[in-house]
C-alpha cells in the first residue's frame, strides 16, 4: 500500500472499492460488535419488520468506508478524527456496494482531510457523510523512516 502524505493530496481526489455483503458478513459483525438485534441476525424477525428479511448493520457500511480511508484514499496512517453518517436506506445480503471517498478540503496547517463519503447500490446512497482524518507530512514520515 502506497503512503500519502498531504502533499500528494489534493481537492477531488477520490478512491473507491466495492463490497457484496454476506449473511457471514453480518453475523461476523455481529459476533465482533456485540450487537445482536434480530433485524440483523434472524430472518423469521426481519420479515415481520418493514424491511422484510434481514438488513446489514449500519456500522458494517461505517467500516468500508473505514477500509477505503485506511487503504486507499488517505491510505496507511491517516487517522479517523470524526465520521458523521446519514442511514438513507437499508443494505442487504447480496447488495454490491459501492464505497466512494472524495477529498473536499485539506486543512494544510492542521494536516487534515475533509472527505465526502458515500455507500451506493445501484444509484442510490445508503450511507452518506463526511469524514475528517489527520495525515502525516512528508518531512514527519521522513523523519520517522530516518
Amino acid at each position: 500500500m502506497r503512503v500519502m502524505c498531504l502533499e500528494d493530496l489534493s481537492a477531488g481526489q477520490s478512491a473507491e472499492t466495492v463490497r457484496t455483503v454476506t449473511a457471514q458478513d453480518i453475523d461476523r459483525f455481529a459476533e465482533v460488535s456485540g450487537d445482536f438485534n434480530p433485524v440483523h441476525v434472524d430472518e423469521a424477525y426481519a420479515s415481520t419488520t418493514p424491511f422484510k428479511s434481514r438488513i446489514a448493520h449500519g456500522m458494517l457500511a461505517a467500516g468500508f468506508i473505514s477500509a477505503v480511508l485506511g487503504s486507499k484514499l488517505p491510505g496507511p496512517g491517516a487517522i479517523y478524527v470524526s465520521q458523521t453518517l446519514n442511514f438513507k436506506r437499508a443494505i442487504r445480503i447480496g447488495d454490491e456496494v459501492l464505497v466512494r471517498v472524495e477529498v473536499t478540503a485539506i486543512d494544510e496547517k492542521k494536516a487534515i482531510v475533509t472527505l465526502k463519503t458515500v455507500c451506493s447500490v445501484g444509484r442510490k446512497a445508503m450511507v452518506d457523510g463526511e469524514a475528517v482524518v489527520s495525515v502525516q507530512r512528508r518531512a514527519e514520515l521522513e523523519a520517522e523512516r530516518a
